[in-house]
């Protein structure tokens, strides 16, 4: 064999091996900063109570974050998941919250939503100062991040919101133009069974993986992966409010309360997906 060919050969198992050393090396920083933040003062006990049924490090392990990320939270409500995202990122990354926009035409809540974020925001600067508030209200309002500088894109059980306003596929869009390319979206949703008509799904908050998917691979994305890791069995979905019967919203109060509590939160599909390098 020429000395050529084997020099050759060498080098590409030396990339290789440094590309792997790389990978876990980053994989281990943001398990690291990950841990930190789950950890950390700024988060509530009533928050912190949810990590049993919502498992964020898994969750975010799974999604690839890291904290030199550019990500983008779809619509984070109170900020449960900023408490963990804005830390991971804080000082090499940057985190956009794309918020409710109030234009007076949207249920009364989301400006109470919107102004408990930004109080939220401001009373601890140390952690939260750096997070850049947008606005996402699809079709119309989509600018959550400049165009192709967003590495990852998170939304948590919101996608049955967009079905109910027929936003859904304009939403995507959005996620889609915001995203570099290979950039992720991840996306958690309350899991409906298959079969389910689009009717139900809107009715009872609960959207069937195969319209979740086919909404993402519309919108250009190729699934890259599913995980189990927020799936609940206890979770029949046929409830007299819908999911929103379940915690932590109890809608029918404290009829039969402890039944509900006992079954937990949703079942819920994670699901993983790509903006191809390539068209």
């Amino acid at each position: 064999m020429r000395c050529e060919s084997i020099c050759y050969r060498l080098a590409v198992a030396a990339i290789l091996l440094l590309g792997g050393c790389a990978s876990t090396r980053s994989g281990e920083d943001g398990a690291r900063a990950i841990d930190a933040a789950l950890a950390g003062p700024n988060r509530s006990e009533a928050n912190r109570a949810r990590d049993v049924f919502r498992h964020p490090k898994e969750t975010l392990q799974f999604f690839g974050l890291e904290p030199g990320m550019t990500v983008v939270e779809i619509w984070p409500g109170g900020g449960w998941y900023t408490e963990i995202l804005a830390p991971v990122v804080r000082g090499k990354g940057v985190l956009y919250a794309a918020h409710f926009h109030i234009d007076g035409k949207g249920p009364k809540y989301r400006e109470a939503s919107r102004s408990a974020f930004f109080r939220k925001l401001g009373e601890n600067p140390a952690v939260y100062d750096q997070v850049r508030v947008t606005t996402f209200g699809a079709p119309e309002y989509v600018a959550i991040a400049p165009a192709g500088s967003v590495d990852l894109v998170l939304t948590f059980r919101n996608v049955h919101n967009w079905a109910a306003a027929k936003s859904e596929e304009a939403g995507f869009r959005a996620f889609y133009a915001a995203l570099k390319p290979g950039g992720i979206l991840g996306v958690v949703e309350h899991r409906a069974r298959e079969g389910a008509s689009l009717e139900e799904m809107i009715k009872s908050g609960y959207m069937s993986e195969s319209y979740v998917i086919a909404l993402a691979q519309k919108a250009g994305f190729r699934l890259l992966g599913r995980s189990e890791v927020n799936a609940n069995a206890k979770d029949t979905k046929d409830y007299p409010r819908g999911v929103w019967t379940l915690p932590p919203t109890y809608r029918m109060g404290d009829q039969d309360r402890a039944k509900y509590a006992a079954i937990g939160e949703s079942d819920r599909m994670t699901l993983k997906f790509v903006k191809p390098a390539s068209p």
